[in-house]
């Protein structure tokens, strides 16, 4: 059995300058709850864990699967919180080698258009060659330099193995719901096309299709994701320290009966 001693967690820190500290917490709880603070027009993360599928959600599966059918490969495009997002959570769930020994029906995940490097972009080509690969691309406006850069090359690969409408079909978009060059070349090409919500920033993206569809296609079951996102959800919905005093009788135990306790 493992045993941990937390008895200095706290360190100088007091009791009394921990209740001193519960209104504070409680007035930035509401103000975030409340979205009354300075950037609630970008809070729209508050919303995003749900315990059923939306439309939207349903659709991110199946698309997921038909990429895992018909891809070894899958090549996400992004950068920022669009790239850094679902590559931490598909390492964090299946570990950073996670590509090893995979293949059609269970496609590798890369990663492009977070850089200008060349040898990278020479070492994606080498990856890709001769392998059935499909291509998500994410971004709000479609311009940002490396990945646009990065989804030209990759969509020129796309048509010229598979042509116009084989390489359409291989394309989906993940971007802003009316507006941006992305969207506009998603619309005139046909391409399965998923939205950022506007009130979620890059950073906090993750539990959009921005994070979802590169997680659905890499095998992980996005629903069982999202109820644990809304039990975290519940659990630390906490506007006071709450129970203060079972927590000072906690704190007035010896060492040794809180080892126990614990």
């Amino acid at each position: 059995m493992i045993k941990v001693d937390i008895s200095n967690v706290w360190g100088e820190v007091s009791l009394p300058d921990l209740l001193a500290m519960e209104k504070e917490v409680f007035d930035a709880h509401m103000t975030l709850s409340e979205r009354t603070g300075a950037g609630n027009d970008f809070v729209g993360w508050l919303d995003l864990p749900v315990r059923e599928p939306t439309e939207e959600i349903i659709r991110i599966q199946k698309a997921a699967e038909k990429i895992r059918n018909e891809s070894e490969v899958c090549v996400v495009v992004g950068i920022g919180g669009s790239y850094l997002g679902p590559r931490a959570a598909i390492e964090l769930l299946q570990g950073p080698n996670h590509n090893i020994g995979k293949g059609k029906g269970d496609p590798q995940i890369f990663f492009a258009g977070n850089g200008l490097s060349t040898r990278h972009w020479n070492e994606l080509m080498r990856l890709l060659e001769g392998k059935d690969f499909s291509v998500i691309v994410i971004s709000k406006s479609g311009t940002t330099t490396e990945p646009a850069i990065a989804f030209r090359g990759l969509k020129w690969m796309l048509e010229r193995k598979y042509g116009t409408d084989g390489a359409n079909s291989r394309i989906y978009a993940i971007t802003d719901p009316a507006k941006g060059a992305l969207r506009q070349m998603a619309d005139e090409q046909g391409w399965e096309t998923f939205v950022i919500p506007p009130s979620a920033g890059g950073r906090f993206s993750v539990l959009t299709p921005v994070g979802l569809l590169p997680i659905a296609v890499a095998g992980i079951d996005i629903m069982s994701m999202m109820n644990g996102a809304m039990d975290a959800k519940e659990a630390y919905d906490i506007r006071l320290f709450g129970c203060l005093e079972l927590w000072i009788q906690f704190l007035d135990e010896p060492n040794e009966r809180r080892l126990q306790q614990f």
